[in-house]
């Protein structure tokens, strides 16, 4: 059983030396005056994503009602647990803005949704390597909802057919679409988009 629903928690899918993993990623917001703190051993490529994903968020945040000044007012701690463990590479953007916009929006993010996909700038999501490692890491999880980079579709062939036939994979063009996917949102924000 993946949990349940919190703010500011999505599950990534990290290709890691040992394979495929489900992958937490944490965000919170917390009163301060727009600055990103990361911490879990991110590596610089990382590191990057998330600042390219808080970018992402802040360009779309009016959409999802959160206030114009929240970054004005508030800090974003990011958190990738098991510290011990480096972590890098771009494929985490997707997820780090779905946590991002979670926290800062308060609307909680499905934990039985789990997402891969480098994010551009504008939103766009792009490929990612490691793809039957990470599905196969979700689907021992007990993940079943997957968003996955639509320049990934042909890797699914890479998997047997009973298990990719138990996962319900959604290709993805924009981030948009994971937000949509992954946040549980209120009646009154769907209403405000």
């Amino acid at each position: 059983d993946p949990g349940k629903p919190r703010i500011g928690r999505v599950c990534g899918l990290a290709w890691t030396s040992v394979g495929g993993e489900v992958m937490p990623i944490e965000a919170l917001a917390l009163d301060g005056k727009g600055e990103i703190k990361l911490t879990g051993k991110l590596g610089e490529v990382m590191r990057e994503s998330a600042q390219i994903a808080l970018s992402v968020v802040r360009a779309r945040m009016r959409a999802y009602g959160v206030s114009p000044d929240f970054f004005e007012k508030h800090d974003l701690h990011v958190h990738v647990p098991e510290g011990a463990v480096p972590k890098d590479g771009p494929s985490a953007g997707v997820a780090l803005a779905c946590a991002m916009l979670s926290a800062a929006a308060g609307v909680p993010a499905r934990a039985d949704v789990a997402m891969t996909g480098e994010l551009t700038l504008l939103g766009d999501v792009l490929p990612v390597g490691g793809v039957k490692e990470k599905l196969l890491a979700a689907y021992r999880m007990g993940v079943t909802q997957i968003l996955l980079p639509r320049g990934n579709e042909a890797d699914l062939e890479k998997i047997d057919e009973d298990i990719r036939a138990r996962l319900h994979i959604t290709l993805l063009d924009d981030v948009g679409q994971a937000i949509e996917l992954a946040l549980k949102q209120p009646r009154a924000m769907m209403e405000a988009v």
